[in-house]
């Protein structure tokens, strides 16, 4: 297949690029800054200017057959301003928006890939949910509502739109241990607040496999979890990592702190879902981590 891809340079993007190639597929990227995108996904991939807007979309997209949304600015990390969330909704809707335009005016993509996110549920507290669970009403669901309803004009005739609403990513590379790895290296990690909300992870390696199958597969549309399915509180995804990396992990960050530091952001680290992949199970995904000590061990324990 012909690929294109937004967000390719990102922790999910440069994974799938590896993968895809190793698959034998056609890839274009979607890039902001194509010199410093040329030197970290290799010349094998094409790459589009982002700055041509949406006459360099339909350029990148006309003869695609498959097309991987993966662009959004993160979530975590700043106070959330009205710019903010501003800039969070043209990250993700805008940029679809721009996808979806384009596709119109394309004769040929099969399949969208859209990224979308576990908050979509909002904090569901020890309340199980899984792909058919209605969506929360706070701002980050909001988002992921608007987010997947953009993505969702794609669908024609012959081209199906897959929903992938993933978890914290645990990869090598950044994403949600590039964070808290240094303190728990240093024997300072902990639970975050109560400890008591779900943490709803997932193994890049599970990710990428889903996304895949996604692309690959013509019977699969709608929402897709990637979660894995052991579900895990904060406070026993603390101990795990503290375990891992042989430290202790009893110094809890306290809600107060937080809210201090990030305001309403904050409520993406004290709330939680306790999210169940049961589509992508009962559709065959065989996980490669199921469990997360495991998942743990590979990208940590050899290390």
């Amino acid at each position: 297949m012909q690929i294109v891809i937004t967000g390719a340079t990102g922790l999910v993007g440069r994974r799938l690029v590896e993968r895809l190639k190793a698959r034998g597929h056609g890839l274009r990227a979607w890039v902001r800054s194509p010199a410093s995108a040329a030197r970290t996904l290799g010349p094998e991939v094409q790459l589009v200017d982002a700055s041509g807007g949406s006459s360099a979309m339909r350029v990148a997209i006309a003869d695609a057959d498959a097309i991987v949304n993966l662009a959004g600015e993160p979530v975590i990390g700043r106070r959330w301003s009205a710019a903010q969330k501003q800039a969070l909704r043209a990250s993700r809707i805008g940029v679809t928006d721009l996808i979806v335009d384009a596709i119109a005016a394309a004769p040929r993509p099969r399949v969208l890939v859209s990224a979308s996110a576990v908050g979509y549920y909002g904090d569901t507290g020890a309340r199980e949910v899984d792909e058919t669970s209605p969506p929360g009403d706070d701002f980050l669901a909001e988002l992921s509502v608007a987010w997947e309803a953009a993505a969702l004009r794609a669908e024609r005739q012959q081209t199906r739109v897959c929903l992938v609403r993933i978890g914290l990513v645990l990869g090598r590379d950044g994403g949600v241990l590039g964070s808290m790895l240094p303190p728990f290296r240093l024997g300072l990690g902990g639970p975050i607040g109560s400890g008591s909300q779900y943490f709803p992870w997932v193994h890049i390696d599970d990710l990428i496999g889903i996304i895949c199958a996604a692309l690959e597969r013509d019977d699969l549309r709608g929402p897709l979890l990637a979660v894995g399915p052991e579900s895990v509180t904060n406070r026993e995804f603390a101990a795990a990592l503290g375990h891992v990396l042989h430290r202790p992990a009893v110094l809890k960050v306290p809600a107060f702190a937080l809210r201090l530091a990030l305001g309403s952001a904050s409520a993406a680290l004290l709330a939680g879902q306790r999210a169940v992949p049961r589509r992508v199970r009962e559709l065959g995904y065989h996980f490669r981590f199921p469990a997360l000590a495991p998942a743990l061990d590979d990208l940590l324990g050899r290390r």
